[in-house]
């Protein structure tokens, strides 16, 4: 038992080196793409090589030396790490194979894994994530749109033209609500220093609070919008490190299934009330009393943002 702990906090302390430049992915990372091939893969793979991402290559089983999209295809992850210096992964993977995706990646060297893939089983997930632990690597996902450092790097779905290069950090549960979120930032006259879609299931890589604290202590972020949904503790957990953190830089938060009935799963697999503090207004409710800036509708982050980012000035 001690020696996962000890695996733990080393893990939490790699993490925290490995972005000591930017938060996870910036104009450097070596990206590869598993799945390179498929039609999700492809389509996806184009839009990140237009936004200007470090695309270096790709993974297909099988079709290892070949090209696709004018870049190299590798049958394994290994073999682009060795190749091509590869250091990051995106992941579009069917269901039933992502998981083992995830655990070749890290086993070979990769060091931040975004996995987009929705639908992964999660007794494949808890397998996954265990088998990771140790290896020196951050998860962002399952079911996630990505991470996205203006101007730097898209290794994600998102649609990159909403996100303008500034100091505002974004955690995000939802897909949607990030890119909601980047457009009210944008529009209040700020910009986006990075954008981590965390994933909507019950079992992802890295919680609300990890991706909080790697923006908490990113020199280049001033600020933070964070979002989550009804659902789980992360958020709580992530407000409660805030406050005990000392509230260094401003944090605006929503809670998005404001009206959700309990009992039933609002869109993400992790998004169902499951007791009284699961609820969107528990959670705002604690948000509220550590110091987190509640909004009540998304339309509001721009404003409150600048308002709290000219106070803290």
């Amino acid at each position: 038992m001690k020696a996962l702990k000890d695996a733990a906090n080393n893990q939490s302390k790699n993490n925290l080196l490995l972005i000591k430049m930017s938060v996870l992915v910036n104009k450097n990372s070596k990206v590869i793409v598993q799945g390179f091939t498929g039609t999700e893969g492809t389509f996806h793979a184009t839009q990140m090589i237009e936004y200007g991402t470090n695309v270096v290559g790709g993974v297909t089983p099988g079709k290892g030396g070949t090209t696709h999209l004018e870049k190299p295809v590798f049958n394994t992850v290994a073999d682009a790490v060795k190749q091509a210096g590869a250091n990051t992964s995106i992941i579009f993977v069917p269901p039933a194979y992502a998981a083992d995706a995830i655990m070749e990646a890290a086993e070979a060297g990769i060091k931040v894994i975004v996995c987009i893939t929705e639908g992964i089983p999660i007794q494949d997930m808890v397998k996954a994530k265990e088998y990771i632990k140790d290896k020196n690597c951050t998860l962002i996902g399952p079911n996630c749109p990505g991470v996205i450092t203006p101007d730097e790097a898209k290794v994600g779905i998102m649609p990159g033209f909403v996100f303008k290069k500034g100091r505002v950090g974004i955690v995000s549960k939802s897909g949607t609500l990030t890119y909601e979120a980047a457009d009210q930032i944008v529009k209040a006259g700020l910009g986006v220093s990075t954008a981590i879609g965390i994933g909507g299931d019950p079992v992802i890589g890295t919680s609300t609070k990890q991706a909080v604290e790697l923006l908490m202590n990113d020199p280049e972020t001033d600020s933070i919008v964070m979002i989550g949904e009804i659902g789980g503790g992360m958020e709580a957990e992530a407000a409660r490190w805030i406050k005990a953190n000392g509230n260094k830089k401003p944090v605006v938060g929503f809670i998005a299934g404001q009206t959700a009935p309990a009992g039933r799963r609002m869109g993400h697999a992790g998004a169902i009330v499951g007791g009284h503090d699961d609820t969107a207004a528990a959670k705002m409710k604690i948000l509220k009393e550590c110091g987190v800036l509640v909004v009540e509708s998304p339309a509001q982050i721009g404003a409150t943002m600048a308002k709290a980012m000219s106070v803290s000035a």
